[in-house]
């Protein structure tokens, strides 16, 4: 499902409008039962054949993304974390990896709390086999990885993190992601990723910072880039490639600065757009 790059400036004449196709994962490029279709299959690989790279760009960590990678027989780059890890599925190696401050993460969890009463919570540790600790009260979510259960906080301060996830009693996953920045935007990143899963990241740390640094090592502009995605953690790779789709399933808050609104995930809505683009840039040829 990946291609070599092209070289720069190649792809106008590659048979394909774009030389980067980033696509989010889950709600995106995954359907509700974790597969990717044949059809969305080939979609990808007749683009990838006339020039164009797949990227796959998740709020994933790498432990919890490589199988599926694996799986669907994905070898290049992949964005993961929210933009903080850059995995080589190829290789099985880690390339780049930006942690949370942990005395910072602290100071805004502590802050936080003030505002908004205790958070049932979840830690993310770094590294290519990294585990994922859940604490008291914290919805676990189905995955490929199982979750280690913590009952001290001071666990979770041990070892090098990608992000805490917070969840509230009371609060929506909106609401509680509002109250966040409100309270500790200074100091840290919150995203809304998916239901359930409100995030504390490095400040600063979006998908759009890790997509821009696997685009230097492609050679890619962002203009050159067509992206897809469903939930707000994308707003900022919409913002920064150059033509952003959204699934019909994606959040109000993506779906409102969309250049385009796709089918659905499970509704072959990546297809749909690639194989438009596909009919176009070769009646352009025949002309």
């Amino acid at each position: 499902m990946s291609a070599a790059p092209q070289a720069p400036g190649s792809f106008a004449a590659s048979g394909f409008p774009y030389r980067l196709i980033a696509t989010d994962l889950d709600g995106t490029l995954l359907r509700s039962d974790d597969t990717v279709s044949e059809r969305t299959r080939a979609a990808l690989a007749a683009a990838t054949a006339r020039g164009a790279t797949h990227i796959v760009v998740t709020g994933r960590a790498v432990p919890w993304t490589k199988q599926i990678l694996a799986d669907l027989g994905y070898r290049g780059l992949a964005v993961c974390a929210q933009g903080s890890q850059l995995y080589d599925a190829g290789s099985g190696r880690l390339l780049t990896s930006v942690t949370l401050d942990r005395r910072v993460a602290q100071q805004a969890l502590a802050q936080l709390e003030k505002e908004v009463g205790t958070v049932a919570l979840a830690a993310s540790r770094d590294g290519v086999d990294g585990e994922v600790l859940a604490g008291p009260g914290y919805r676990v979510h189905d995955g490929p990885l199982p979750y280690v259960p913590f009952e001290d906080r001071e666990t979770i301060w041990r070892q090098p993190l990608n992000k805490l996830y917070i969840q509230h009693p009371q609060l929506g996953d909106d609401e509680l992601a509002k109250a966040a920045r409100a309270a500790v935007g200074d100091l840290v990143g919150v995203m809304m990723a998916g239901e359930g899963i409100v995030e504390l990241l490095p400040l600063g740390l979006t998908k759009a910072k890790g997509l821009a640094l696997a685009a230097r090592r492609l050679k890619v502009r962002a203009a050159e880039t067509l992206a897809f995605g469903d939930m707000p953690n994308d707003l900022p790779m919409f913002a920064w490639a150059g033509h952003g789709v959204a699934m019909a399933n994606a959040h109000e808050e993506l779906l409102a600065v969309a250049d385009e609104v796709t089918a659905a995930n499970d509704e072959d809505g990546i297809a749909l757009v690639l194989e438009r683009l596909l009919t176009e840039a070769a009646s352009a040829g025949r002309g």
